[in-house]
């Protein structure tokens, strides 16, 4: 067996479980997978330096959201701890220079969760979750980098983002069908040709190279977590799109490694 993949994903809003399309979508991806040893998230609604990370035995869920039906606060997901993987992490992070805390009464917020339930609905595979301890895309692909090595031990690295995310400039967005507005789909087709040619560099610097870059990303945090990913994968080939389109005009792109 090769290296197991690395996966970047889009994972939406509570409602994603309400969208047949991308529910199946991404079921189906998973179930071309392998099944992993353990899964190692990334996600875009913790950040926290130094690296930190989450629960390793019992595994809460962080419902972090506002205003949403009361049902969507009722999802649960008993996926097992992964302590052995936490001490594999640790191993591979640690040092003087770049310290790892714990949390371990920390859970999986939705960004880990909402695609996990999707993917993997028997939660029967280990996870884990560890913080992004910065924004930075160059120290978050060194952090990926960093942690290649457990691909070659079963481990599933998930960076969970998305590959537009303007909040406050969708309000005029009324179908998860519509037509993307301009800033949206000039961003994603600029990050969809970057990552066919495996053009890094310009990833790394989207923030100025890529078209709409203020307003596809007012803040990095929903990109950001594709550069550990990107880490993670340096030594596969170009990534694969494997879902693409738009959800209430954002890109749902989301790629794999390997």
């Amino acid at each position: 067996m090769g290296a197991t993949p690395v996966l970047y994903l889009s994972h939406g809003a509570p409602p994603l479980a309400d969208d047949p399309t991308w529910t199946r979508q991404l079921a189906d991806w998973s179930a071309g997978l392998a099944k992993p040893k353990a899964i190692l998230v990334v996600s875009a609604h913790w950040e926290e330096a130094p690296l930190t990370i989450g629960a390793t035995t019992t595994v809460p869920l962080v419902y972090d959201f506002w205003g949403f039906p009361e049902h969507y606060y009722q999802v649960t997901y008993p996926a097992p701890g992964a302590p052995e993987l936490a001490a594999r992490v640790r191993k591979l992070l640690h040092s003087n220079e770049t310290p790892v805390h714990d949390a371990p009464e920390r859970g999986l917020d939705h960004g880990a969760y909402v695609p996990l339930v999707e993917m993997y609905p028997d939660a029967d595979v280990p996870v884990l979750q560890i913080s992004m301890p910065s924004l930075d895309p160059r120290a978050l692909f060194d952090v990926g980098r960093k942690l290649a090595p457990l691909r070659d031990e079963g481990v599933l690295i998930i960076g969970s983002g998305f590959f537009t995310h303007n909040l406050a400039a969708m309000r005029s967005v009324t179908g998860t069908d519509g037509t993307p507005p301009a800033w949206s789909a000039e961003f994603d087709e600029w990050g969809g040709e970057m990552l066919r040619s495996g053009d890094l560099d310009s990833l790394l610097d989207f923030q100025r190279k890529a078209p709409a870059a203020t307003l596809a990303h007012p803040r990095i945090e929903h990109f950001a977590p594709l550069f550990v990913s990107l880490g993670a994968g340096i030594d596969s080939a170009a990534p694969e799109t494997v879902i693409d389109g738009y959800w209430y005009g954002l890109a749902k792109r989301s790629v794999q490694l390997g």
